[in-house]
């Protein structure tokens, strides 16, 4: 039977591939559980219909992701940091001041999570690099230094 699956299934497909399945597991487990719906005709028009306003909407978000990138690239944040005299600071630097000092000094509003640091954290004085994955293979490597308030 040929079903068109609702979500990422591993051993199966990804969402809205149309895949072959025995007729028992699509039956009793897959279209209950609502995870795959039957590959009629209509089911498919509608799939096909989703898959092209997804591709236009995708291909509008990697123009937007490259153009942040780009900027991001040009970018030098600093950090201000309570240290000692021997340059250590106290606590570290971690992705959230990261992602705030960009906003504050830049303006670009990019979220926490999709920040990552170079290395285990930032506990001294310096400059250093961090990469901003912003859309799926899309990254930009930012350089951030930071400096003793």
């Amino acid at each position: 039977m040929e079903i068109i699956l609702k979500q990422d299934m591993p051993s199966l497909g990804y969402k809205d591939d149309i895949v072959t399945v025995k007729d028992g597991y699509a039956r009793n487990y897959l279209i209950p559980q609502g995870m795959a719906i039957p590959a009629t005709a209509t089911n498919r028009k509608v799939v096909e219909e989703v898959q092209r306003q997804r591709a236009f909407k995708e291909e509008k978000l990697r123009k937007e992701a490259e153009a942040l990138a780009a900027a991001l690239e040009k970018v030098k944040v600093r950090i201000p940091a309570k240290a000692a005299t021997t340059g250590k600071i106290f606590g570290s630097v971690n992705n959230l001041q990261i992602a705030e000092a960009i906003k504050e000094q830049y303006n670009y509003d990019i979220d926490r999570k999709k920040i990552h640091l170079d290395g285990e954290s930032v506990k001294e004085l310096g400059s250093y690099k961090a990469t901003v994955n912003i859309f799926r293979e899309i990254k930009a490597e930012i350089e951030f230094e930071v400096f003793e308030e």
